[in-house]
């Protein structure tokens, strides 16, 4: 199919293709190992017991599929906007602007409820944090500081997502190789509730675990030789953090026994049976982890409404790239003001689980656009990753995504409905509007 006939988004500002395999792959994993990974542990195991590092291996068995269906789709379309991208040259602009606007919900969602994490942590330490007016100037303070970072251009900040990976990754890895030899076989010998309810509300927090790669490809138009980078990159990393919070949930288990379930901190206390006194440190780690997420989402999704922007469903300001470091800032700022709102506004239990099933339905449909390229064998540029066996991943990757999203409950239903809802109302306002325009 020649370019002239696929739907894909024309005349995108000039951006600078500066983000390489290595850079890729970190954000990748920044983007994923967030605040959650320190926490869930001993969620999961109050839920399911001694069984808990299933939900994690049940939860790759779902999360590599739709792997591989992102790294066919972003193999095929370079355009930036990730998933909106390939919705809208697979499906048309109807389904990409919905896609889109749920995909931005979700992000903000997930972005503010690690945001309000990392305040409760600092309010354990300033106690004058947890006063509104307070909290929304540390708010306002950290955005500030990201958004200057991310002023510096695509480059400065893949450079700073690479060291933060890397600190990320460090003090994890050491968790699990020194608290693998003092697990305890007899800490595995205790109850568990393997239920389908169980299973399932445990699948939305391991989407939102594992999720973070939708976001880092969201500068697909930043990305050099995305053909190649992109499949290559989302595979490499999703494995190492598969693997880390699958060795994570065995080793505190196998550590901390009955103490995991309800620990508000089950690594810290994993890290202060390993060595004494290095309970802060572990926060400390934690709370540089959050920081690093932060900073990776205000690298990705500003890029979301930016590529909105260029479609015309919002003010085309949004789409303005700075003259030298060729940055949306625009939209970096807007993307921070409503992070910082909703951060101030809601809790973390609250963001996290709405973030999550809004996500499943941007990964439903990022899936099904990965076939449809496929089929039609549309691309952009460069060979494209192909997906073995047709539509099989694809459609292992929707209805594996259809079950989790029945698990999810009447108010968090609601929620999304509302969203959508929304979103519907605004898409029938902008074509109105343009529709206007066109014809004076």
């Amino acid at each position: 199919m020649t370019m002239n006939r696929m739907r894909v988004a024309s005349g995108e500002p000039t951006l600078l293709r500066v983000v390489g395999f290595w850079s890729l792959a970190a954000s990748i994993i920044n983007l994923s190992i967030g605040g959650s990974i320190y926490v869930l542990q001993g969620v999961f195991a109050r839920t399911l017991g001694v069984a808990a590092p299933l939900v994690f291996v049940l939860g790759a068995f779902i999360f590599i599929p739709i792997t591989m269906c992102f790294a066919a789709a972003g193999s095929r379309i370079s355009a930036t906007g990730g998933p909106y991208s390939y919705v809208r040259a697979a499906f048309g602009p109807f389904a990409s602007f919905v896609t889109g606007a749920v995909f931005w919900v979700s992000n903000i969602a997930g972005v503010a409820s690690l945001a309000a994490a990392l305040l409760d942590q600092a309010a354990s330490i300033v106690p004058s944090l947890s006063q509104p007016l307070a909290r929304g100037a540390a708010a306002f303070a950290l955005y500030l500081l990201l958004c200057i970072l991310n002023a510096r251009g695509i480059r400065a900040g893949a450079i700073a997502i690479m060291m933060l990976a890397a600190v990320k990754l460090l003090p994890l890895a050491a968790l699990v190789a020194f608290g693998g030899v003092r697990a305890h076989a007899i800490n595995f010998h205790g109850s568990s509730t393997v239920t389908w309810s169980t299973i399932g509300s445990s699948m939305i927090l391991v989407m939102y675990c594992y999720s973070g790669m939708e976001i880092a490809l969201l500068p697909s138009g930043e990305v050099q030789n995305p053909s190649r980078v992109v499949p290559r990159a989302a595979l490499v990393a999703i494995t190492v953090v598969v693997a880390l919070c699958v060795c994570l949930q065995i080793v505190a288990q196998g550590v901390l026994g009955d103490h995991l379930a309800n620990n508000p901190a089950p690594l810290a206390a994993l890290a202060n049976i390993l060595l004494p006194g290095s309970y802060g440190v572990i926060l400390l780690a934690a709370s540089i982890s959050i920081f690093g997420l932060l900073q990776g989402d205000l690298v990705g999704s500003p890029r979301l409404l930016f590529a909105m922007a260029r479609d015309g469903f919002l003010p085309s300001l949004l789409s303005h790239v700075t003259a030298r470091r060729r940055v949306p800032l625009l939209a970096v700022v807007a993307h921070a003001m409503a992070v910082v709102l909703l951060t101030c506004l809601g809790s973390f239990e609250s963001l996290a689980l709405m973030s999550g099933g809004a996500i499943c339905i941007v990964y439903f449909g990022s899936c099904a656009s990965a076939w449809f390229l496929q089929r039609r064998d549309i691309r952009q540029s460069g060979t494209p990753f192909m997906l073995p066996g047709g539509p099989l991943i694809p459609a292992i990757s929707c209805v594996a995504l259809i079950l989790v999203l029945t698990t999810l409950k009447r108010s968090e239903w609601q929620a999304i409905g509302y969203a959508l809802s929304v979103v519907i109302a605004l898409y029938g306002i902008t074509r109105w509007r343009r529709n206007i325009k066109i014809a004076t």
